[in-house]
């Protein structure tokens, strides 16, 4: 890979896109010094490819065309085509190039895009939980539990900001209190594994209720991440006691990443499942969970936790890429194409 900083400005507008396996949401950055202006939401099932969604939903109502594309994608990027993962769309960017009259294209990561955004939150964009206290120009982390668990650090080098997308979602998660230890038995493992997105997801969420139940021998058949956190906000006690395990569970995983890239600047919660689980990440026990690591307690308090409250934060990532893309060392090593060339630039 190559990490290396940037030198030049985009040709504006620059559209912006987060593309996610339901919806497609758009904005446009119009200069250097020009907010975020949003373009609108669709879903993708509603349009054959990118361009056409583009076509109907941006371009009616944007003059001057934009002249550069940056688009988050869940997955991989890999090749002139890039296959969605939870959608029928294949990404490709000569074509968009060709169809929408572009100079540029660019595709990053969806978290690598989170992570694009986290120099910038204030106010309220995010809502912090627990002690700690942002220290500048240090080591950032984001976790998502949506559909998955997605995951990014955040690290300043050099006096440059550098996004590291991954696969943390993945690492192991075991049990800690006496309670999880006495759930724990009853979760189906994956692949003969307990990873952190196997619970700590929309689509992990129903495993661990599963087991919850089992442990408190309750007859329940919970088979979405909604109809759970639905039945806890009527005080379902087996729901109640999925989301207390989950949070604290969150709190570990979380924890676990701040040590690893020692993230003074904070660890922000993103997706899906965040918004709907505040109160239990706000009653003391995602916190203490997070700063239960000794030798390390007193370290673990100084590191502010949040929630991110903006409301399309992959989008405002890549907006400030757009913007300041000399801020920010990001990989463009076959990620990048331009008109005229007949692959992705290395």
């Amino acid at each position: 890979m190559s990490f290396s900083k940037n030198t030049k400005s985009f040709a504006y507008p620059v559209l912006v896109a987060d593309i996610g396996g339901t919806n497609a949401r758009f904005a446009l950055v119009d200069d250097a010094e020009a907010p975020t202006r949003m373009c609108g939401k669709t879903a993708t099932a509603d349009h054959p490819d990118i361009s056409s969604a583009i076509r109907e939903v941006v371009l009616p109502e944007t003059d001057p065309k934009p002249r550069t594309a940056i688009i988050a994608v869940a997955g991989p990027v890999t090749g002139d085509r890039i296959p969605l993962t939870n959608a029928a769309w294949v990404i490709e960017p000569l074509k968009m190039i060709a169809d929408l009259g572009l100079d540029e294209v660019i595709v990053l990561n969806d978290f690598e895009a989170q992570a694009l955004a986290l120099p910038g939150y204030s106010g309220s964009d995010i809502e912090q939980v627990g002690s700690g206290t942002i220290r500048e120009e240090s080591a950032k982390f984001v976790l998502g539990p949506g559909t998955g668990l997605g995951a990014a650090a955040m690290i300043y080098a050099a006096q440059t900001w550098v996004p590291v997308p991954g696969e943390g979602g993945h690492v192991e998660l075991g049990p800690v209190t006496p309670e999880d230890v006495a759930i724990w038995p009853h979760i189906e493992l994956v692949g003969g594994r307990l990873g952190a997105e196997q619970i700590l997801s929309g689509t992990g969420l129903p495993r661990l209720a599963r087991g919850v139940a089992a442990y408190m021998g309750a007859d329940r058949d919970f088979t979405t991440a909604a109809s759970i956190t639905t039945a806890a906000e009527e005080n379902d006690p087996v729901a109640v006691k999925t989301l207390e395990v989950f949070a604290r569970a969150l709190g570990r995983v979380a924890g676990d990443f701040a040590l690893a890239v020692l993230a003074r600047g904070g660890v922000y919660l993103t997706g899906g499942v965040t918004s709907r689980i505040t109160r239990f990440l706000t009653d003391g026990g995602f916190r203490a969970a997070f700063e239960a690591k000794a030798p390390h307690e007193a370290l673990m308090a100084k590191i502010p936790t949040f929630i991110v409250r903006h409301p399309d934060p992959a989008l405002e990532g890549l907006a400030s890429f757009a913007r300041a893309p000399e801020a920010f060392a990001v990989d463009m090593q076959g990620r990048q194409w331009t008109a005229g060339t007949a692959s992705g630039a290395s």
